[in-house]
């Protein structure tokens, strides 16, 4: 018996070493540095201590032992952030209720998901983690690192980085859950019938917590305390302003509604995802502070996104509402850079105002950009170094770096990446796939309902 108590202790003391974030000291050199938010740096140095960004300028001489990168004729920016993402995960849509506030994509990391690789390929470090939008108040997302390589879920998480959670608008909720299933909601009206129950039901239920702890010191005082509820739990920190709610949106009607409800409950951190028919409302999402994350040029896929245009983010931008582009896939998340050029083209944004799409911007959508965004000193050393200028067509990603070490380097890039490849390896599966549950994107029963009304197959 004393053997297995002192192997447990030995075991809890050694268990916060397997989620240690490992970090680097390297010296890229002679790069054009785009800091993005204080202008481009020619023949730059940037250095790197244990992760963070120590030093910024010209003729810095690397310590012994730190790792050097040549950048001659490179151009090097802070890495990429994917506001709206689901690689790492998998079987996100915790469908069996329209609010599931109290299950968390945190719960269910994989670490060892190669398409982490992949956006590392593209120069993404950060992505959301979403949960799906199957739900009128769906799951608690993630905001991880792309530090691939671990096998340690823990690891992957961004230590510190706000909580957040998934709302969902429009037809995704109706159909699973109205048509689906017979429950509200059905109606565009039952998603806020939904919203608005759960904001006062969580209400209630922060009153009589906050009675009972004022109460419980009292002489005399026999009272019993609330039972504890997960979910109503949650949506007391949305009201608390400890979660930042981040929305799958389309319609401009919807998107409005949204702003009015949580301007009823005094919540302040939004952001809408997608937001296809933004510019409708590009003014009044601007004066509540409310942000968006949007496609590029992806519409049309179903019938509540049928009007929209590539013009949305530009118009968003020049309306003053903070803006990222994101992608919603685990291919697309490779080209961000080439989603976020598309403004450039459709808008006219200038090169800082398009750069700022996929790495400032979607920070502050995340409440990471003290940390990460832009190549400040202070700042963690999250850096991808592109040949050639990002925003232009012809650009290669070569080197992505997150926490001062090198995890996608071009020339280095082995056939395959995935960890722990056995070729004979029997898997076992235990997730039984339906055609509308194999993964979550915002196409989902587009086909379907095409096939209902038109017949066609």
């Amino acid at each position: 018996m004393k053997k297995i108590l002192s192997s447990l202790f030995l075991l809890a003391l050694l268990s916060p070493a397997w989620a240690q974030v490992q970090r680097g000291n390297l010296l890229i050199k002679n790069g054009t540095v785009i800091t993005i938010t204080k202008g481009n740096l020619e023949n730059t140095d940037v250095l790197v201590k244990d992760g963070k960004i120590s030093q910024i300028g010209k003729g810095i001489v690397a310590p012994t032992g730190y790792q050097v990168i040549d950048a001659t004729g490179m151009h090097v920016m802070p890495g990429i952030i994917d506001a709206h993402s689901h690689i790492g995960l998998s079987t996100i849509n915790e469908a069996t209720q329209p609010n599931t506030a109290q299950v968390w994509t945190g719960d269910a990391v994989d670490p060892m998901d190669v398409s982490i690789y992949r956006a590392l390929a593209g120069g993404v470090t950060i992505s959301h983690a979403m949960h799906g939008s199957a739900n009128a108040i769906g799951g608690q997302c993630e905001t991880i690192k792309h530090r691939y390589g671990t096998i340690d879920a823990e690891v992957m998480k961004m230590e510190g980085a706000p909580r957040t959670i998934k709302f969902a608008l429009g037809e995704n909720p109706t159909r699973v859950h109205g048509e689906g299933n017979s429950i509200v909601p059905r109606t565009r009206m039952g998603v806020e019938f939904v919203i608005r129950e759960a904001f006062s039901e969580a209400k209630e239920y922060m009153q009589a917590w906050d009675a009972y702890n004022a109460a419980k010191g009292q002489k005399g005082f026999r009272g019993t305390p609330p039972v504890y509820d997960g979910r109503k739990e949650t949506i007391a920190d949305i009201l608390k302003g400890n979660i930042i709610i981040h929305c799958h949106s389309y319609r401009a009607d919807e998107i409005y509604m949204l702003l009015r409800v949580c301007k009823d409950f005094g919540i302040k951190k939004l952001v809408f995802q997608h937001v296809n028919e933004g510019f409708k409302v590009a003014p009044e999402l601007a004066e509540y502070g409310a942000m968006a994350s949007v496609f590029a040029d992806w519409w049309a896929y179903k019938f509540e996104v049928y009007y929209s245009t590539a013009y949305n983010a530009a118009i968003l931008t020049k309306n003053g509402v903070v803006t990222s582009i994101n992608s919603d896939s685990e291919e697309l998340i490779r080209h961000l850079y080439h989603e976020a050029a598309k403004t450039q083209k459709y808008g006219g944004l200038s090169d800082e105002e398009a750069l700022a799409l996929i790495t400032i911007n979607p920070a502050k959508q995340l409440g990471i950009d003290s940390r990460v965004g832009s190549l400040e000193v202070g700042k963690e050393a999250d850096i991808a170094i592109f040949k050639g200028h990002p925003l232009s067509t012809f650009t290669i990603p070569m080197i992505t770096v997150v926490d001062g070490l090198v995890r996608f380097d071009r020339e280095k890039d082995a056939d395959d990446q995935r960890i722990y490849v056995d070729p004979k390896q029997v898997v076992d599966n235990a997730t039984f796939h339906e055609y509308k549950h194999n993964h979550d994107n915002c196409l989902e029963g587009a086909e379907m309902t095409m096939t209902k009304l038109f017949g066609l197959n």
